[in-house]
């Protein structure tokens, strides 16, 4: 694909990962080569690609600064081998207060990182499917969203729960957002009940495509992630989706729609202030 191509062909990896780090890396490793060998020029893993701790002290023990984490490594040379971009899902990198961030990297095809996401939203809530999640005892909340600049448009960086925050992807539209990345673990109860439609109106909301790699089955500290990985257009038709098990799927990214759906309903420039009375 041309840099100055209009289109490309996304894909998403959908895994089902566990607590052990040379599988879930592996698992990853063949799945960005089939997507490549497919065609895709793009392929993006989902959150805790490398690591699906089923505890706080497993999440703390695999964390790894960038320059030395085997997950980024693995996937720094898989971008390299299969000569795509690579969006990394999330891995877990300490921080000085003795949590984790929850990481989204853009790889390059020649390796190197190009962009790096925290997850700024906590997931500390009870869904009612196991027991209550508390992510910001382990993991530290970003600060910054993040435009990066891939060849044929610019991608808004976001992770899971953030998706229930439509203020976050309205900036990154707003900013110049072509696609919004949504790398997510999902659980089953919330998945079944919301998953769809809350990436179908983050699409529409912004006129941007969405793509939402998800991890999928059974996890260490039972836990139950949905699946159903999706690749949404800027009118929030579904391009393509996943079922509920490990699975590639992929779309035509046509950039020209995304004009399109922003000509047709101009609502990112509708924006208005206003008070709240009560």
């Amino acid at each position: 694909m041309n840099p100055g191509s209009q289109s490309f062909t996304a894909a998403c990896v959908q895994v089902n990962a566990g607590n052990d780090l040379k599988t879930n890396i592996d698992s990853a490793v063949r799945g960005i080569a089939q997507a490549a060998s497919d065609g895709a020029d793009f392929v993006a893993l989902p959150e805790n690609v490398g690591m699906m701790p089923g505890s706080r002290a497993e999440a703390k023990q695999h964390a790894a600064d960038i320059a030395d984490h085997p997950a980024v490594q693995a996937f720094q040379s898989a971008a390299r081998a299969a000569g795509v971009w690579v969006l990394a899902g999330t891995v877990g990198v300490p921080t000085a207060d003795g949590r984790v961030a929850n990481r989204s990297l853009l790889i390059a095809p020649d390796g190197t990182v190009n962009a790096e996401y925290d997850k700024i939203h906590m997931f500390d809530a009870d869904p009612g499917d196991a027991k209550p999640y508390r992510e910001s005892e382990t993991y530290r909340p970003g600060t910054d969203a993040v435009l990066a600049t891939l060849p044929w448009l610019k991608m808004g960086m976001t992770v899971c729960y953030d998706v229930r925050f439509p203020g976050l992807y309205r900036q990154l539209g707003q900013a110049g957002a072509g696609m919004l990345a949504v790398p997510s673990a999902f659980t089953e109860t919330t998945g079944q009940a919301h998953w769809h439609v809350l990436l179908r109106a983050r699409a529409i909301e912004n006129g941007c495509f969405v793509i939402a790699p998800a991890q999928c089955g059974s996890h260490p500290g039972d836990r139950r992630t949905y699946g159903h990985s999706m690749i949404i257009d800027p009118w929030g038709t579904v391009l393509a989706e996943a079922g509920d098990g490990p699975e590639i799927i992929s779309a035509t990214i046509d950039t020209a729609l995304i004009t399109k759906a922003r000509t047709q309903i101009p609502a990112l420039d509708h924006d208005r202030d206003f008070v709240v009375r009560d």
